[in-house]
């Protein structure tokens, strides 16, 4: 009835047997025998000994190492040495609140063989979060950094998200995965700590001299989803000495992108604002070089992006508010005619773009955005804006 490859059900079994101890007292006690049950062990509160009856099995064993007298959980302990089937529990009493207890499972968890104690990670790293659960947890790093590949490569698929995270970080440590492969769990795997631990690791190696790799590693990096994962890539642009190859990423969609890829270029000699000037010319194929423009330009450049607030493509527009922004060169008369925008993405770029200075938007404009036939994002914006402003929200009431 307990799933053993579960560690939520060690320590919903360990909290039960106490919630049951508690409700049916008469079931844990030595002496309990009107209905003919008898756990095997006696204590006797001026004896600080337990004796048992006769040799319990595996299911008695953990009853009693989850009960909620510590004396007997103490003893039960002494009991499960060489019972792999319960080192499960000897983790949870790791964490215990009684300090025999807590160190007796301890010291036996330090002597189990290193295969068992890696393949109770999850539950290790459960304990470990616990208070008093921490040297659990190194003796689980300890293992995994001593121990061999294969222990570690059991680890790198699991489904437990901070054993996954855990066992890709040791693996980095220990530079035990190539490169590529590296690479190519950067760019596919489903959590974004392993991403980055990977793209990191993946793009240390192209500092060690061998060029052949920058195939291998650095297109993977560059064609993932995640902004951290193609940063990572960007930069190791530089290492490569690749300078040029870093421009088309100028224009990325991400920030964080955007800015290591305005660092490489400057490492290779080249200044990126006079490249994004040259692209704002004609921003329908990269409109993120307005932003970039704001981003790294001078308040002469604000003229440039306010003369793309009326492009017809709306992420031109959008990139062209967030890029005055960056200039701290918004004008509320420039941007205010676009909270009408069709597009919901210049909505937003403008209402934030205002929100310090809200109380400066005309009421008669944000009155009529609040109208039921508005479009959704338009009267959010109103919204916001009025919030923002703070008591002008009840003059933009009607009268009774």
């Amino acid at each position: 009835m307990l799933d053993v490859t579960d560690p939520d059900s060690w320590i919903d079994l360990d909290l039960r047997v106490r919630e049951l101890a508690s409700q049916r007292p008469e079931l844990f006690h030595s002496r309990a025998s009107r209905s003919g049950r008898r756990m095997y062990w006696h204590t006797d509160a001026s004896l600080p000994t337990v004796t048992w009856d006769r040799e319990p099995d595996d299911a008695e064993l953990a009853l009693a190492l989850c009960h909620p007298d510590g004396r007997i959980r103490e003893a039960a302990l002494d009991r499960a040495r060489g019972r792999p089937v319960l080192l499960a529990l000897v983790v949870v009493r790791c964490a215990d609140w009684v300090e025999p207890v807590r160190a007796r499972a301890r010291a036996m968890l330090a002597e189990a063989p290193r295969h068992q104690l890696v393949a109770h990670a999850p539950l290790v790293l459960r304990v470990g979060h616990r208070f008093r659960g921490a040297l659990a947890e190194r003796l689980l790093i300890g293992a995994l950094r001593t121990g061999t590949a294969a222990q570690l490569e059991g680890l790198l698929d699991s489904g437990d998200r901070a054993t996954a995270r855990l066992a890709h970080r040791v693996a980095v440590e220990r530079r035990l995965l190539p490169a590529a492969r590296l690479a190519l769990i950067a760019a596919r795997h489903h959590d974004a700590v392993v991403q980055d631990v990977c793209a990191d690791g993946a793009s240390a190696v192209l500092g060690d001299g061998e060029p052949g790799r920058f195939t291998e590693v650095v297109p993977p990096l560059l064609g993932s989803r995640r902004p951290w994962v193609r940063s990572a890539g960007v930069t190791a642009l530089r290492r490569a000495g690749r300078y040029g190859d870093a421009e088309p990423y100028l224009t990325d969609r991400s920030a964080v992108v955007r800015a290591c890829a305005r660092y490489v270029v400057r490492q290779g000699g080249t200044d990126p604002a006079p490249l994004y000037r040259a692209l704002c010319a004609d921003p329908a194929a990269r409109p993120a070089a307005a932003v970039g423009l704001g981003e790294c330009g001078v308040r002469d450049d604000a003229d440039a992006l306010r003369a793309l607030l009326a492009h017809p493509a709306p992420r031109v527009r959008a990139c062209a508010v967030a890029g005055l922004r960056a200039l701290d060169a918004v004008r509320v008369d420039d941007v205010c005619p676009l909270l009408a925008d069709a597009s919901a993405a210049v909505v937003r770029q403008v209402t934030t773009a205002l929100l310090p200075s809200a109380d400066q938007v005309p009421l008669g404009l944000l009155r009529e955005l609040m109208a039921e036939n508005r479009p959704h994002h338009q009267r959010i914006a109103a919204t916001r804006l009025l919030r923002s402003a703070g008591g002008r929200a009840a003059s933009c009431e009607d009268p009774p």
